[in-house]
Order: structure tokens, then sequence, then C-alpha cells
């Protein structure tokens, strides 16, 4: 996919990359959508995992319109929109298991992007989930944020796929902002050293050092919560992943 001149981005909106998946990138995005509402920010979660989604599985939520119900044209993006009265903020949920939403291309994808970013005015934050790898669908909405954060954790693979997802970002004309959130740390020392390892590789091979944005610690009540199918800041708003999550938050609104 030539992304060299992409649709023209909202500046609300801001995309949760991984290139590998199983790194907490959807948990994180909920997280950060529940801490932005509960600053009072009103907020849209959409789940951009196109086929593999999962954000209402992890709030445990049963849309009644979901993202295959707009792209088959029954319905707009906004009357796709479904509350999550828990955590005070809206979301729009994907088909998971679909392998015809996997495959769009990008003629369906864009006038759904034109959507988002024309609804992305009627809230504070947009937030997209992206989904895992470097595929089009991924590019073409990762395109539609001029914030990004990448999440890895200490493994070879989330580093290696972080690095690709990262050169493409910043090959296009218009460079998205991106930052590094290390998810998983065993400690914040472990965690500085994960996020030197990328710095390095991208200073070394791309002439690119992306930002810190923070540091998660490994936390059991994150798996408790994604059981219970529930925002971790509704069961455990003061452990220890919660609170360098809002650390994270924190960071994000004061660039406001």
């Amino acid at each position: 996919m030539n992304v060299s001149s992409p649709p023209v981005f909202a500046e609300n909106i801001i995309a949760v990359a991984s290139g590998k998946g199983g790194v907490g990138k959807t948990w994180f995005s909920i997280t950060l959508a529940h801490l932005f509402a509960r600053a009072g920010r009103k907020t849209l979660l959409f789940d951009g995992d196109i086929g593999l989604a999962n954000v209402d599985v992890q709030l445990g939520l049963t849309p009644v319109r979901d993202l295959a119900a707009v792209f088959n044209g029954q319905v707009t993006l906004k009357e796709a929109v479904t509350p999550y009265p828990e955590g005070k903020f809206d979301i729009l949920a994907g088909r998971s298991g679909s392998t015809s939403m996997a495959s769009l291309g990008l003629s369906r994808l864009q006038p759904v992007g034109a959507q988002l970013t024309e609804l992305a005015r009627e809230y504070d934050y947009v937030i997209i989930d992206l989904g895992a790898g470097i595929e089009q669908h991924v590019q073409y909405m990762s395109s539609l944020a001029k914030k990004i954060v990448v999440v890895i954790i200490d493994e070879p693979t989330s580093l290696t796929d972080a690095y690709a997802f990262i050169k493409l970002c910043i090959s296009r004309e218009q460079a998205p902002h991106l930052q590094i959130v290390v998810n998983q740390a065993a400690s914040q020392k472990e965690g500085e050293k994960t996020y030197a390892t990328i710095s390095r590789a991208t200073s070394s091979f791309l002439n690119f050092t992306p930002a810190m944005l923070g540091i998660i610690r490994k936390d059991n009540k994150v798996k408790d919560a994604i059981r219970q199918q529930s925002s971790l800041i509704t069961t455990a708003p003061f452990t220890t992943a919660a609170s360098d999550a809002a650390t994270i938050s924190i960071k994000l609104l004061r660039k406001e």
C-alpha cells in the first residue's frame, strides 16, 4: 500500500499499534479510553483490528451494530457507535473471525476512514486499536492518526515487528508522532532496557528515535480484569498497571 499521500488525519486521533499480537495492545487501548473518559474527555474507542476484533469481548458487550454493518452499507459509522456506560466512553466494535473483514481492500476502507475523521470532531479523543502486523488495513488505519503509541514487550518478535511498523510509518510524507509504551515489564529498570533496545535499532538503522511514553509493570490484576470482561480501571483502579497507565494518560493529556 502506498501511504505517501494518506488521508487528512485528525489531530485528536491516537492509534495504538504493536507490530506483534499478544502484547496487551487492546487492553492498553481500553484502559487509555477509560482513563481519558474519567478525566472528563469525551472518548471513542475504535476497534481497528479488522477480522480479529475483541474490544467488545474484553468489555463483555454485545453490540447491536458493528463495523461489518458499516462496511456492508447497512448503517453509518455514527449509527454503529455503542456506549460503554461502565467506562463512560463509546466504542465502535469490529467483527471477530470474519475473513471477509480481514481482506478488505483500500477502496472499502477509505470511505470508513473518511467517516471516522468526520466523527472525530464530535469527540475530544478517538483511540484506534490497530490490528497487529503491517498489513494494508493496519497501515491505512494508522495513517488516520497524528499520534501513534507503539506497545512493545521484552520479546525478540515484539521488538522486530515493532521496528518494521516504525520503519513504514516514518517513510510516509506525513510521518506521525511515534511514542513507545513498554508493557508487562518486570520492573521499571527492565522496561527502560527494553526501550533502549528498540531505540538503538531505530537510531542505528533508521536514523530515528521514538520517544518513550511510559512503562507498565507486570500485574496479575490485568489478567483478572480481562477474565471478568471488565476494565482494569473498574476492577482494580489502584493496582500497579492501572497506576502506570494513568501516568501515561496524564502525559498525553498534558500535551493538549
